[in-house]
């Protein structure tokens, strides 16, 4: 298993949308989370600064791999073409790069 972090930012404009859509999350889109081994998911929202922070757990041996098959996915599709316009990219996210990674500095169980 291998604990993931990520973080975008929300437009100011589309918080409390977020939030909403984020309460009833398709069960598709759950679904084909789940078939691309990622357990434990949450996002926290960070205001003033409207960062999103995921945390997911990956229990899968080909992340590539799996986060193709969850791009593939139509429902997973239309899910993003919702909440895409709501986010932007941190000023620093690499070239081809949506949700920026945050590396682990410290863990404890």
């Amino acid at each position: 298993m291998q604990r993931m972090a990520q973080i975008i930012r929300v437009r100011p404009e589309q918080i409390d949308r977020y939030v909403e859509v984020h309460r009833a999350v398709w069960p598709e889109v759950l679904a084909k989370i789940a078939e691309c081994n990622m357990r434990n998911y949450s996002i926290f929202l960070r205001r003033p600064e409207n960062l999103l922070f995921a945390y997911f757990e990956y229990h899968g041996t080909d992340f590539a791999a799996d986060q193709a098959k969850m791009a593939a996915d139509p429902k997973t599709q239309e899910w993003w073409q919702i909440t895409d316009p709501m986010q932007e990219q941190l000023p620093s996210a690499a070239e081809g790069e949506w949700w920026s990674p945050a590396d682990e500095v410290f863990h404890v169980d």
